[in-house]
């Protein structure tokens, strides 16, 4: 039996290489569904269909996987989290009906729903008490960069090797959930009796209003993200001329700050508190996105900077917004860390969702602009949720 330092380096290892092909596999559908499309004659409306049952069954449903975790305080559902990911969204191609593709998208975002508050809630049980928001920001890191390289590996996969071969890209999920079988992170228990910080509000988890505060300040920073991302590059290749190319390569540019600041975010977070590191990250990244904003339609060196600084903000606060969240909730650890990563980023893309409408009727870079006003109205919010910090 290796020394519980070796378990634990040992362990966060495999959970962030977990995290990073569970999100890598959440972000195959925006590339699939063209090629969907022309293989199956999907309509858009259908298209949206899909995108929103995944956006379910892979956020909003996180917090209820989290409560049955906490509940049970078993983890070895872990081991299913990602084969089930991987299998269904890599058969896509063999449903023989859209409703067999719903229900392949349904289940593929089961298994993202069940990975990340089990897999955080363990980061949280392994990781060293005086940095656990370093040891969420590795973990997150890896799902951030799982996010950011995704669309290019599985577009460069089936360009070369076409559609047919899809199943292949399957082989890492079950390679990794052989890695966790290995480290028995599934065979530890999460029940145990909590510290409490002094103060601490002991009612049931539905009755603080500071989880749900915290919780609405990450659902608004995760609506400007969103949609952002999802905006943004439509906006250049249409309005500001560049091109598809290039305004992929912006957009790798803005998802790869965002791996880098949640790396960095936690580990500020232990060193400053993490009310405030959520507080300033917000701040930052309202002055950052402000500044972007004036240079949308400048072919600019500064503006990839500012890309990248905005991406990064954006996404620093993730850690430390997790580690709040445990702490506010210290017998619901798996509930909480659905919340953030699950139920936050729902209802940001719900938010964001919205912004094609605005768009429609008040033109891209109005939108682009408005979208400012969520991460105003978070920052606003976060003042006003109540700060936890771990007892000494």
């Amino acid at each position: 039996m290796p020394s519980y330092p070796v378990f634990r380096r040992k362990g966060l290892a495999a959970l962030t290489a977990g995290h990073f092909a569970s999100d890598f596999y959440a972000t195959f559908l925006p590339v699939l569904i063209p090629l969907l499309i022309a293989q199956k004659g999907l309509s858009l409306t259908a298209s949206g269909v899909l995108v929103l049952v995944s956006s379910l069954t892979a956020n909003v449903m996180q917090p209820v996987f989290g409560y049955i975790v906490d509940r049970s305080g078993h983890t070895a559902l872990l081991l299913w989290s990602l084969p089930l990911s991987a299998v269904f969204i890599c058969t896509t191609n063999f449903a023989p009906s859209f409703e067999w593709l719903l229900l392949l998208v349904a289940v593929s975002g089961v298994g993202t729903s069940l990975f990340h508050p089990i897999a955080s809630s363990l980061t949280h049980k392994i990781a060293s008490h005086h940095n656990p928001g370093l040891s969420l920001s590795l973990f997150i890191s890896g799902g951030n960069f799982g996010f950011a390289v995704s669309p290019a590996i599985v577009a460069f996969w089936l360009s070369r090797q076409g559609f047919h071969a899809l199943p292949w890209l399957m082989a890492p999920a079950l390679l990794l959930t052989g890695i966790l079988h290995q480290t028995k992170l599934h065979r530890l228990q999460l029940i145990r009796k909590p510290l409490l910080a002094a103060g601490a509000d002991n009612s049931a988890w539905y009755r603080k209003p500071s989880i749900w505060l915290l919780n609405a300040a990450m659902g608004l920073r995760s609506w400007t993200q969103v949609a952002l991302m999802t905006f943004l590059p439509v906006f250049l290749i249409q309005q500001a001329g560049f091109s598809p190319l290039a305004a992929s390569a912006y957009l790798t540019v803005y998802l790869i700050g965002g791996a880098f600041g949640g790396l960095a975010g936690g580990y500020v977070g232990d060193k400053i508190g993490h009310k405030r590191c959520v507080a300033f990250s917000l701040v930052l990244a309202i002055l950052f996105y402000g500044a972007l904003y004036w240079l949308l339609s400048v072919n600019h060196p500064a503006f990839a900077v500012l890309l990248l600084l905005t991406g990064a903000t954006l996404q620093a606060s993730m850690p430390s917004s997790i580690v709040w969240a445990q702490i506010l909730l210290p017998q619901n650890r798996s509930l909480a860390s659905g919340m953030m990563l699950g139920l936050s980023n729902g209802l940001g893309g719900l938010g964001a969702a919205g912004c094609g409408w605005f768009a429609d009727s008040y033109g891209l870079q109005l939108m682009l602009l408005a979208t400012l006003a969520p991460l105003l109205l978070a920052a606003c919010l976060t003042a006003r949720t109540p700060a936890a910090n771990f007892p000494d």
